[in-house]
């Protein structure tokens, strides 16, 4: 179809907010210039191959569920916890199902099937991209902290008392204790 290779394009230009999307809740303790929706998405994907690989899962398809498990902010942007408590939260699955709606058959149903895979956590791999997101926090979390950021243990406590796989317990415990420079001296 002629349509499709521009709306294609069109949902790229989308995807491409998400580098501009600033994570909001880290404004609320002084980070000037937070990390982008893109940049959390990146580092998530790579953490859940990893946490994937140290359970048993399929570390393509965790690492590809997490690429899309933000994917909606392009219309929401990044709502805060805080913000709970004065809006219900968006479903996910209706936003992408929005965002997908011109897409050709196998491309939009891809992006269906990640999202819903990623929201149900009834895989392996679906837990494992749940952990990588919560665990990329808790990493931003402790490089804001060593950089003279106060006040970042809720997200530090939050992401911890989140895991759902053992690798990704013992990760979050050794990250707590280390240097976000530790990898210099290895």
């Amino acid at each position: 179809m002629p349509d499709e290779p521009a709306a294609l394009a069109a949902f790229s230009y989308e995807l491409g907010l998400l580098k501009r999307i600033r994570r909001a809740g880290w404004w609320h303790v002084g980070v000037r210039d937070p990390e982008s929706v893109a940049e959390h998405s990146m580092r998530a994907a790579q953490i859940a191959a990893l946490l994937a690989v140290g359970e048993g899962a399929n570390p393509e398809r965790a690492a590809f569920l997490a690429l899309w498990h933000d994917t909606q902010e392009t219309r929401t942007g990044d709502i805060p916890h805080t913000a709970a408590k004065y809006m219900s939260k968006p479903e996910p699955r209706e936003i992408t199902s929005d965002q997908t709606a011109a897409l050709p058959d196998a491309s939009r149903t891809m992006v269906r099937t990640a999202v819903d895979e990623y929201e149900t956590r009834q895989t392996l791999e679906a837990r494992c991209a749940k952990d990588a997101d919560k665990l990329e926090m808790l990493l931003q979390a402790v490089e804001y902290r060593e950089t003279g950021v106060e006040r970042v243990a809720g997200w530090i406590d939050s992401a911890r008392k989140g895991l759902a796989t053992e690798t990704a317990r013992r990760v979050a415990e050794a990250a707590v204790n280390l240097s976000p420079l530790t990898w210099r001296d290895r």
